[in-house]
């Protein structure tokens, strides 16, 4: 990739007529162009637009993730005429990045097949799935012959390439079902177009969510899956382009719930925008946090008999927010499946308490060892006395550890119970519940073992 930008650079810098650079940039893909052009200066970016035209600059805008800086660059006719040559989720995209003025110039300025779809697409929530498809998609009717259907699909094809897989439609325009193109491509001339038509081929609906139909779409492994309307018509179709890039967002969404976020942020993102969308679960933790802080305090006569006790409760409180943690990723992915019985929850509960349990008592044994030796060389104290506070740590250990893994696994599980995200369940919103857990145990333990 380094070899290929460094020669590319140097053509453009090159006393090269346009036509030469032409013909040497047509052997390029179109992502080795779209990396060269963040090395180039504004003046080279615009004499490659000139020289490349609006349909092939509109190829090469795909495979950048932030075109909204090239796209300014243009005049708002030129991006116009660019945005007009994209696939309409493409073109959302992109669009969406734009100020508002600057969008509605552009729209107003699209040809009429473009500013149709753009505007379409623009209308629904950006939580349905009908956001997120595309109108680049072969259809043709069912009463078609076979070279009739080879006919059209030629036609159609100078518009649109996904041509993969073919839809089909009834006299009334509603979906009949889809043809696999090595299907029609090996028929012979006299068979029945309607035998190659699959008819129980998946579809979704516009205004379903993305959340509620993305596995679904997963689960078919199709190079795309149409969109119809509730009069079942075929309004677009979701690719598997289209379907990385929604997991893509989901995953990211996810992880920002994880993390404690209300949404995702980015990097331009102001920072009032970004304090807004953090400080919710903030100030839930923080008056979590002070119940912890309370609850300690009501050990105040423990730390005062048996000061030392103090050195390990942090590593009392970070196993079992680990673990916490741990239980937590588990859950959301096994609730993926919805189909779920209440059998298996109860289930995977009991594995993860078991595993908690396992591995509690696992550490608890090395708490037992390790700290014991320390306390007894560096501390001063008898290895009776030594042991005893060790196998404090290590008995709290195993029951912190194994409560923290049911709290990880039931939590989730009652969000998703109310028809709450599961991933609002968030590792911070975990590791302060387990802190919880954690300060009962070991300063119970340390009363009950020690003192009393």
């Amino acid at each position: 990739m380094n070899k290929k930008y460094s020669e590319l650079a140097e053509l453009f810098r090159s006393e090269k007529t346009d036509e030469e650079i032409l013909d040497f940039l047509l052997n390029y893909h179109k992502n080795d162009i779209a990396d060269m052009m963040a090395g180039m200066t504004e003046e080279e970016r615009k004499r490659l637009y000139h020289l490349l035209g609006a349909q092939k600059v509109a190829e090469i805008f795909k495979y950048i993730e932030e075109p909204r800086k090239y796209i300014r660059e243009l005049s708002v006719e030129s991006a116009a005429r660019v945005i007009s040559e994209m696939d309409s989720d493409d073109a959302v995209d992109l669009l969406e990045d734009l100020d508002p003025e600057e969008k509605e110039q552009i729209v107003r300025m699209l040809d009429e097949d473009a500013k149709k779809d753009v505007k379409m697409l623009l209308s629904y929530d950006e939580e349905e799935i009908g956001s997120c498809m595309t109108t680049n998609y072969i259809c043709i009717p069912e009463n078609l012959t076979i070279r009739q259907a080879m006919s059209e699909l030629v036609k159609q094809a100078g518009e649109n390439d996904n041509i993969m897989t073919i839809y089909v439609v009834d006299e009334k325009g509603v979906f009949a079902g889809a043809i696999d193109l090595k299907d029609l491509i090996r028929a012979r001339e006299n068979a029945h177009l309607e035998d190659l038509v699959l008819k129980s081929y998946p579809y979704v609906t516009d205004h379903e969510k993305i959340d509620d139909c993305m596995d679904r779409i997963l689960d078919y492994a199709e190079d795309s899956i149409p969109v119809l309307s509730e009069d079942k018509k075929i309004l677009g179709v979701i690719t598997s382009e289209d379907l990385i890039e929604m997991v893509d967002n989901e995953m990211g969404e996810d992880y920002a719930k994880l993390a404690g976020l209300t949404a995702e942020e980015d990097l331009k993102e102001p920072t009032l925008q970004s304090m807004k969308k953090r400080l919710p679960w903030l100030i839930i933790l923080l008056f979590l946090g002070m119940a912890v802080s309370s609850v300690v305090g009501l050990f105040e006569n423990v730390v005062a008999v048996l000061p030392i006790v103090i050195c390990f409760q942090s590593l009392v409180l970070d196993m079992a927010g680990n673990v916490g943690t741990q239980s937590l990723a588990v859950t959301i992915r096994v609730l993926m499946d919805e189909n779920l019985t209440g059998k298996q929850k109860f289930q995977l509960v009991v594995k993860e308490v078991k595993t908690g349990s396992l591995n509690g008592a696992l550490l608890g044994i090395m708490a037992l060892l390790c700290l014991g030796v320390y306390v007894h060389l560096f501390k001063g104290y008898t290895w009776m006395g030594a042991f005893g506070i060790s196998g404090c740590v290590g008995v709290s250990l195993l029951v912190a550890m194994a409560i923290s893994s049911a709290v990880g696994t039931v939590i989730p599980m009652f969000f998703h119970k109310i028809k709450v995200d599961p991933a609002v369940a968030s590792g911070p919103l975990i590791t302060t519940v387990n802190d919880l857990v954690a300060v009962v145990t070991y300063y119970g333990m340390a009363w009950l073992l020690l003192i009393r």
